[in-house]
């Protein structure tokens, strides 16, 4: 059976002093989670842990830079998948070499059901 995409929310985050990509997601992904409740998970007796499956697309400047494991790490629940593309941006620094970094966050959440 194919898990069907029931929730895509998106977030943002920055690491305004460092350059830090992986920060920025780290930011970026609570923002987007804090836009959802998955109330209706207890509604139809699906396991979290188990039943959902969570995608997470980071966009940022230097896709290479982030560390998803660490991303992965963060979500509390489901069966996660993370994957880092070029997008967000960079804002540089004129008076220095410390850029500000601003990444986004798509989180996509699957259920199998019938």
């Amino acid at each position: 059976m194919a898990a069907k995409r029931i929730i895509l929310e998106h977030g943002t985050g920055n690491d305004l002093h460092g350059g830090d990509y992986t920060k920025a997601a780290l930011r970026a992904v609570p923002d987007a989670l804090h836009h959802s409740s998955l109330v209706m998970l207890r509604t139809l007796g699906v396991n979290p842990k188990t039943g959902m499956f969570v995608d997470v697309t980071i966009g940022v400047a230097q896709a290479e830079k982030v560390d998803t494991e660490k991303v992965r790490a963060s979500l509390p629940h489901g069966i996660v998948m993370v994957k880092a593309v070029k997008g967000g941006l960079d804002v540089p620094d004129p008076e220095g070499n410390d850029p500000a970094v601003v990444a986004s966050a798509a989180v996509c959440v699957r259920l199998e059901l019938p």
